[in-house]
């Protein structure tokens, strides 16, 4: 049984992430009315890279924010951090969902919505890494992959809601009106999370690990930390990349590639992205469960497999079957697939690190990878169909993803790799988290 302190700090983390998935969920599946309103060209191809490109653009300071608020995590406290990532959050979200239309102010409009998007990728930056070391220090030695999959389950539900509130919108409004003022009423939505997020977060008890560090324990320097754990991060970083591409292609991307590639009405990939988010949201805590109890390395390993094996059958499924049924077996499948995978990373993450220098490790390893690979994923996939004028590029970059976090999955096989830092840790926060 979850205790009290616990089950708060469950509930006052996946808010904050929620938040930064739903923002993200709706910006991806708005992208065609977004590039109509903000980025007006007179080519509907050129409008959507570049309302997609701003949409990575905030990816760009990721890893800023990941290394300044981790850094400032591991020295001032989790709490602090995540109280300060959502705030941010929340202020981008409000940008987004007020500033007025190309039309209306020109120029501006597009400048202030790349102003949003980077500072939510600054706050995004810190907020999973701080996230994770908050949930797995406060959870039992033996829970942690359990405790932290509730962040990837949230991921899911946000999918869901940002799905379900796309679905809403373009069911009830009429294309025009959906692009005067419609697609506004899912990031106003979104912005009021952002209070109650807040204030749940300020509320929450520091955890017991940061809590009985002494300052002088606290954050060695960035080239430090990753002279003494370069090979973690390496393996972090390879292990991140299937998750940011899964997650953003595989489930952010569809209702876009539904519309752009099959041409199928947008509602059908919102109606088939709420079962998605609904299949990763119940395999996320699910696979932590399994990781906690038979080890991380063979629920990671057997998940990226049938991911790899799958993406090409699948792309080919849902291309020669167009339809709301095809494009449901596919989310759901890659859903429960993706919270297969991302539900024991974190804390997977969590024994690779001591607890004095994970928020900043993961926040490297993290976002780095999703800079890389994640960000600039619809990008690329919009632009290589473009080129090829083939429809199978998502599917041959979600397989490079899977082989290269298979390797990363290698790379964590040591036994040693698994306990560095906890054995302290726990002694050091000992009967605070039983």
């Amino acid at each position: 049984m979850l205790r009290n302190k616990q089950r708060r700090a469950i509930i006052a983390t996946v808010t904050g992430n929620g938040l930064e998935w739903f923002d993200f969920t709706v910006y991806s599946y708005f992208s065609i009315t977004l590039s109509k309103v903000f980025f007006p060209t007179g080519n509907d191809l050129s409008s959507l890279l570049l309302a997609v490109a701003t949409f990575g653009v905030g990816f760009v300071m990721r890893p800023v924010g990941g290394i300044i608020l981790g850094i400032y995590a591991d020295k001032v406290g989790r709490k602090s951090a995540l109280t300060l990532t959502i705030a941010m959050m929340a202020v981008g979200t409000l940008l987004i969902a007020v500033t007025p239309s190309y039309e209306s102010i020109g120029i501006a409009a597009p400048c202030i919505i790349v102003f949003a998007r980077l500072l939510q990728g600054f706050s995004a930056g810190g907020e999973m890494g701080t996230a994770g070391a908050f949930l797995t220090e406060h959870a039992p030695e033996r829970r942690r992959c359990y405790f932290a999959s509730w962040i990837l389950s949230s991921i899911g539900v946000a999918i869901l809601l940002g799905a379900a509130s796309g679905a809403a919108v373009t069911l009830a409004l009429d294309a025009t009106t959906v692009e005067l003022w419609g697609w506004r009423l899912p990031f106003l939505f979104g912005s009021l999370i952002g209070p109650v997020g807040y204030y749940l977060r300020k509320h929450l008890d520091e955890t017991p690990v940061f809590a009985a560090r002494s300052k002088a324990d606290r954050s060695p320097p960035l080239f430090s930390l990753l002279s003494r754990h370069f090979k973690e991060i390496a393996a972090g970083f390879s292990l991140s990349v299937l998750w940011t591409v899964a997650v953003y292609v595989l489930l952010f991307y569809m209702p876009t590639y539904a519309a752009f590639a099959l041409h199928r009405p947008q509602s059908e990939g919102f109606v088939a992205g709420i079962v998605g988010g609904l299949a990763m949201a119940c395999a996320a805590p699910l696979a932590g469960i399994l990781a906690d109890r038979y080890g991380s390395r063979t629920v990671l390993l057997l998940s990226a497999f049938l991911i790899l094996v799958l993406a090409w059958p699948m792309f080919k499924y849902i291309n020669l079957v167009p339809g709301i049924a095809s494009l449901t077996i596919f989310q759901i499948l890659f859903g429960a697939l993706t919270g297969a995978y991302t539900g024991p990373i974190l804390g997977t993450f969590a024994r690779l690190f001591p607890s004095d220098v994970l928020s900043t490790s993961v926040s490297v390893a993290y976002n780095f990878a999703v800079t890389i690979f994640g960000g600039f994923a619809s990008f690329f996939v919009t632009w290589l169909i473009a080129q090829t004028g083939s429809n199978m590029a998502p599917a041959l970059y979600v397989m490079a993803a899977a082989a290269i976090s298979l390797l990363g999955v290698a790379m964590i096989r040591s036994p040693k790799g698994w306990k560095r830092g906890w054995a302290q840790d726990a002694a050091a926060a000992s009967g605070c988290c039983q």
